[in-house]
């Protein structure tokens, strides 16, 4: 049987390109900077163990963030983040001084998760539909549907706030 790892080089490569990302991500689904480093690092050791070998970079980066969305909810189920930390930390990654997004982030944990994910995924990650759709394992129409119901839950939550 022919094993296949990931050369260290590979590995720094994937960890300077997607980490600040992977983590991002993880700080939005735990609300907990050390949370979410402890899932980031988990999704890294996992791919250093498995080695897998990916088609492209974007196969890579879906990979990842499967992993890393898959990590967080694991966390999340468990029960295992410290539920004392504040909300503040996620607001702090996305932006030091601007509170329109602080205030969407409020709002963004109060919906749905499957809403949720897509939305942080596509808007706030910046990934496509197409890349959407394939890092959450579901259709394309699917993620314009979660998209369109997300954006339409957050403007009637916007509403009620003014």
């Amino acid at each position: 049987m022919k094993l296949f790892q990931k050369s260290k080089p590979d590995f720094e490569k994937a960890y300077i390109n997607y980490a600040d990302m992977l983590y991002r991500i993880a700080v939005a689904y735990l609300k907990n900077s050390e949370d979410a480093s402890d899932a980031v690092q988990d999704v890294f050791i996992k791919l250093m163990d498995k080695a897998p070998t990916f088609k492209d970079e974007n196969h890579e980066k879906a990979y990842l963030l499967r992993l890393t969305v898959n990590r967080c909810k694991d966390i999340l189920r468990k029960k295992s983040i410290r539920l004392h930390s504040s909300i503040e930390e996620a607001y702090e990654v996305a932006s030091h001084s601007d509170t329109d997004i602080s205030d969407m982030l409020t709002l963004l944990h109060s919906i749905d998760e499957k809403y949720r994910e897509t939305l942080i995924l596509h808007y706030l990650e910046g990934l496509s539909a197409e890349e959407t759709a394939e890092t959450l394992s579901i259709s394309l129409s699917a993620v314009k549907m979660r998209l369109m119901r997300g954006r339409e839950i957050l403007r009637n939550l916007m509403e009620k706030e003014e």
